[in-house]
């Protein structure tokens, strides 16, 4: 793969990984409409997102270091009764919705979905719609430490939509999370921190895949530099999109999700 074309799809998924905007649409609507990586097989191209989606973990790593070692000290030391414990646990039961559904439906919404443009179109303009409007009418009255377990498996459960490319995983916990009334960056805070386990179960399955390290051996540069690349990028966005959210709202994320539907869709239109 040349390295333009690493560097672009590196850049999409430091980006979109954190913005509630979609990277698995993304990675697909720039490989197939703007010829991205093209030539990659099937199976190179989903090596290649595991590279991607293991430097977003790691930056997700990084970045919430003293958050996670906090959490894990305190979980299994003090347990519920701490608050930074208690978010431990609730993590891992958020977790659980998104993984039991993953592993026995990501394939075949894999093979379903993946090249259906109307679906990641009408995924992106609804969801779009859905996170300015769970922003614009939430209310500000929880933190994390607020959090009850059944708002954490509730935004656990709405992991699973993400499964469909448009939905977005950050979107759909976001916008879960504003509907029951977690403040905005809490509620961003709190869907990096769930990311974590379940981008993390993603890629163990798919590395012991035999096949995947065959791929990645095949071609380890373009391997590490996917991982190097979009978590540099991850963890600019993190930053930025914490920081962005402390005075503005989700309105532009609703606009630009529209308007790449819109593309898409005239696309489409256009292709027939």
């Amino acid at each position: 793969m040349k390295f333009l074309s690493i560097f672009i799809l590196s850049l999409i998924q430091g980006i979109a990984e954190f913005l509630p905007i979609s990277s698995s649409a993304h990675l697909i609507i720039f490989r197939d409409l703007f010829g991205i990586g093209k030539g990659m097989s099937a199976n190179m191209e989903l090596t290649f997102d595991i590279a991607l989606h293991l430097g977003t973990l790691l930056a997700i790593g990084v970045f919430f270091f003293k958050d996670f070692i906090n959490m894990i000290a305190k979980g299994f030391t003090k347990g519920v009764k701490d608050k930074d414990g208690k978010i431990l646990w609730y993590l891992v039961a958020a977790t659980i919705p998104a993984a039991i559904v993953g592993v026995l439906f990501e394939d075949p919404i894999e093979n379903i979905v993946r090249k259906n443009y109307l679906v990641i179109a009408l995924a992106l303009l609804i969801m779009g719609v859905i996170i300015y409007l769970a922003d614009k009418y939430g209310k500000n009255k929880k933190e994390i430490k607020d959090i009850s377990l059944k708002d954490a498996i509730l935004i656990g459960c709405s992991q699973v939509f993400a499964l469909i490319p448009g939905f977005s995983r950050s979107g759909t916990t976001i916008a879960t999370g504003r509907i029951l009334g977690i403040e905005r960056e809490n509620a961003a805070k709190f869907s990096f921190y769930l990311s974590a386990p379940v981008v993390c179960g993603a890629v163990i399955l798919k590395l012991l895949d035999k096949e995947t390290w065959a791929i990645i051996l095949g071609a380890p540069f373009t391997f590490l530099l996917g991982i190097f690349l979009s978590f540099v990028v991850g963890l600019i966005c993190i930053k930025c999109l914490l920081k962005y959210l402390d005075n503005h709202n989700f309105k532009i994320f609703m606009i630009y999700r529209v308007i790449l539907a819109l593309v898409v869709i005239g696309y489409l239109l256009i292709g027939a």
